[in-house]
């Protein structure tokens, strides 16, 4: 050591153990709440002449081979437009006039409403969005095992979604079985927007049950007709019968959405080998198709109304016909659905997804590769993005927590950077003598707390400290972190005299009878 140089009169270096302890007791500030913005160029699956083949093979599609409609309003709609019509076969004949058309009228950009507008978010391409997994008709955590999907698992899993920032809008988690399917939506509603102030869901069942979802938002957020038809308040999503067949009460969805301005997601399912050619390309040009043909009803419905593109494409395994996700094929799936998206101009909606039984690393490599593909895609909305096993029969509570780990990086990733020339750090590095080290320096000391992302379950400490710490693995850390946010109360406004007229709204309509889905 060189004699000449003073010693550094800095804190001691502290151990893994005490850091750890000292992040922990420092939180760092919290995340301001929104749409975040994709800082990662789209990144391309196929060139673009094979995109733009795609594209005019889709349309060909539509104009040539069609695509059959089983609701009749909505064939009548079509065939208002311009498409030709054959009540007989129920088929409906699409010109690529009537495609192009819709996409001029459909919004490129607009703004969800939440239940305070800290909550809005808006949709547009570069924006992103991020929901846990939904729709499972299972629920599991390691306490309570894997069990059918009831009221208050779905409570507890939208009280889970509302705690985290890096949720934007509330998807339909899981279906609670135990109360009975005409009084189902109810419970839904009434769990969504008193839980949480995100936007909600409302499944497209049956015009009944649509109404319904509509009317408890206005009666709880205290809005006029006029201004819920101003801005949209809720979602759906639309999932075409692959290949070629828009059902009835997807159909009617579009339709009673687009009416009243609120938000449809469209999302042909299509698995390669399955219900979609093998190949990737068959597989999105299918789906591409698909959805122009849904996007076209909503605007023939009412031009300017507020949707969607969307796709969830993967690849079965070959052996047994099993779904697959978080597949090199899932991956360019998505990839190529940001190019075709990126032809509409619209917001678009992609999905992550893991076909694990339990959250382990098979769950969570398959989750964060087909994460990652709707990132370099450059989707608008990932859902699926946290919870979702057993390629979406289950939702598990642990494995919500552990991808809301790698969300909250990503959402970290998201923060605008303004780099200045203190950051650059010359000044530090100068004064510090060579084989010195920065711990305690003025340049950290000022950063320490906010600089890094703090961690959520990840245990950081050494392998010894760990060990004495009771060898908690992560799935563990997990179930605690859960427990403790449930044990929480609930932070929202109090809203007692609206709660009061939603749940009057929902014994009288169970009262006459509820609303049974349309299928």
């Amino acid at each position: 050591m060189n004699k000449d140089v003073a010693p550094l009169d800095k804190p001691k270096r502290l151990g893994r153990s005490k850091r750890n302890k000292e992040r922990t007791a420092q939180p760092a500030p919290p995340q301001a709440f929104g749409a975040l913005d994709n800082p990662f160029p789209p990144l391309n699956g196929f060139d673009d002449t094979i995109i733009e083949e795609m594209h005019q093979s889709a349309l060909k599609l539509l104009e040539h081979e069609g695509i059959k409609i089983l609701h009749p309003e909505a064939r009548r709609l079509y065939q208002s437009a311009g498409a030709r019509v054959d009540e007989s076969s129920e088929m409906v004949w699409i010109g690529r006039d009537i495609i192009l058309s819709a996409l001029k009228t459909a919004p490129k950009s607009f703004t969800l409403r939440g239940g305070n507008r800290a909550r809005d978010i808006t949709l547009a391409l570069g924006k992103l969005v991020f929901q846990p997994g939904a729709a499972a008709p299972y629920a599991t955590d390691l306490e309570r095992g894997r069990r059918i999907g009831s009221e208050q698992d779905f409570r507890e899993l939208v009280k889970l979604t509302q705690h985290f920032s890096c949720f934007h809008m509330m998807p339909p988690l899981v279906e609670p079985q135990d109360v009975a399917p005409e009084h189902r939506h109810y419970a839904i509603m009434d769990a969504m927007l008193t839980e949480t102030d995100k936007v909600p869901f409302i499944y497209s069942r049956g015009s009944q049950q649509i109404e319904d979802g509509f009317e408890m938002i206005r009666l709880f957020r205290d809005i006029s007709m006029e201004e819920f038809h101003t801005n949209p308040w809720c979602y759906t999503i639309i999932n075409t019968n692959s290949p070629r067949i828009l059902d009835l009460p997807m159909a009617q969805g579009l339709i009673d959405f687009a009416r009243a301005r609120q938000m449809s997601i469209v999302t042909p399912f299509t698995l390669m080998g399955a219900m979609a050619p093998i190949t990737v390309a068959g597989a999105m040009m299918l789906s591409h198709a698909e959805a122009l043909a849904a996007i076209a009803l909503v605007q023939i419905t009412q031009a300017g109304a507020p949707v969607c593109y969307g796709t969830f494409t993967s690849n079965v395994d070959m052996k047994s016909g099993a779904p697959a996700f978080g597949t090199p094929e899932h991956f360019r799936a998505s990839l190529v659905a940001g190019q075709l998206a990126r032809k509409t101009g619209l917001p678009w909606r992609c999905a992550s997804g893991s076909a694990a039984n339990i959250n382990d690393i098979q769950a969570a490599n398959e989750t964060q590769f087909g994460l990652w593909g709707c990132l370099m895609a450059g989707a608008t909305i990932v859902i699926h993005s946290a919870g979702w096993l057993e390629g979406g029969l289950a939702l598990s509570y642990e494995k919500l927590i552990t991808d809301s780990e790698v969300l909250k990086m990503v959402e970290h990733m998201c923060k605008p950077l303004s780099i200045s020339t203190d950051d650059i750090g010359y000044d530090a590095i100068a004064t510090m003598p060579p084989g010195g080290h920065f711990f305690g320096c003025d340049h950290t000391m000022a950063r320490y707390q906010t600089e890094f992302y703090q961690h959520l379950v990840a245990d950081l400490s050494n392998y010894g400290t760990w060990k004495d710490n009771g060898s908690i693995d992560t799935n563990h850390r997990a179930t605690k972190i859960w427990k403790d946010i449930l044990q929480q109360p609930n932070t929202l406004k109090d809203n007692a005299a609206l709660t009061a007229k939603l749940r009057q709204f929902i014994t009288t309509r169970i009262r006459e009878g509820g609303a049974p889905p349309v299928s």
